[in-house]
């Protein structure tokens, strides 16, 4: 008799970086054993928020959102999106110095982004926004409004950060920019975590396939980008690969100690900052 299958339902954005990384298993690569692989593509703040309830077995997350849900989830080794010198940015229409982002209404994809965290920790200070769906803020941004509220300036994630000038947007600030200035290391922004219930074999067993995954992409490069251009949104080619080249790296197979180290520190000074609640020590699968 054949052993039952178990679903693992993965929840991961509709972005080049993140199906390029699950490239192998959205499209049966791998062999997968017992498990069958369910994937959902929402945006990340959306998966932030459905992570509450412990819905996924397997998602995407902003490590602003995992210090809310360590009781829920522990984070992969593997599958992390690090800016190493780079990140999420804030742009305008025109040129201002970054304090005038204090008296800005700023479009942002979500409280729960670790992008808002890091921008929150930059101004040292709560500053207004409006929560804008993250592929639309560079038109709120352009236009000046979204839904009736004004908008002064946007935080863009994504390819965002590859494309903005196209619609004659001006760079304010760079986000993984200034947070290696201020400690030295990679802003980590967002990882896989896995749902603490499954159990240790599977956990271990699910962490095994998804650093497969990220590695066959890397592996087959040309396959693996073809298929995440589908989800570039205008990206061409050559700016696809730019991208997936910041987020699906070294980093991407592993944390290693000085990515754990920034997660921790990341953690940390959201804490100190106000931002984050409570002081969270970073959990990852081992073995």
């Amino acid at each position: 008799m054949s052993q039952a299958s178990q679903l693992i339902r993965v929840g991961h954005s509709p972005d080049p970086d993140d199906a390029f990384m699950f490239y192998a298993l959205a499209r049966h690569k791998l062999d997968t054993g017992v498990y069958r692989f369910e994937h959902q593509l929402v945006d990340i703040e959306t998966l932030n928020r459905r992570a509450f309830s412990g819905e996924l077995e397997l998602t995407a997350v902003s490590l602003h959102a995992y210090a809310h849900l360590s009781d829920l989830y522990v984070l992969c080794p593997c599958g992390a999106s690090m800016g190493d010198r780079y990140g999420p940015m804030v742009v305008a229409r025109e040129e201002f110095p970054i304090e005038a982002l204090r008296e800005k209404t700023i479009a942002v994809p979500g409280k729960l982004t670790t992008a808002y965290l890091a921008l929150s920790m930059c101004l040292e200070a709560e500053f207004s926004h409006v929560v804008v769906p993250f592929d639309r803020i560079l038109d709120a941004v352009v236009a000046g409004s979204y839904e009736g509220h004004t908008i002064e300036a946007g935080l863009i994630i994504h390819e965002g950060q590859l494309t903005y000038a196209d619609q004659g947007l001006k760079r304010i600030l760079d986000t993984g920019r200034w947070w290696f200035d201020q400690t030295g290391l990679p802003l980590p922004l967002g990882a896989n975590a896995i749902r603490k219930d499954l159990g240790a074999e599977a956990i271990r067993d699910v962490t095994r396939l998804l650093r497969e995954s990220i590695q066959y992409g890397l592996d087959h490069r040309d396959e693996a980008l073809e298929y995440a251009l589908g989800f570039g949104r205008g990206l061409d080619r050559r700016k696809a690969d730019e991208f997936v080249r910041m987020y699906v790296n070294d980093w991407t197979l592993d944390f290693g100690p000085r990515g754990r180290e920034a997660v921790t520190q990341l953690l940390a000074r959201g804490h100190a900052a106000g931002v984050i609640p409570k002081l969270v020590v970073p959990e990852f699968v081992e073995g």
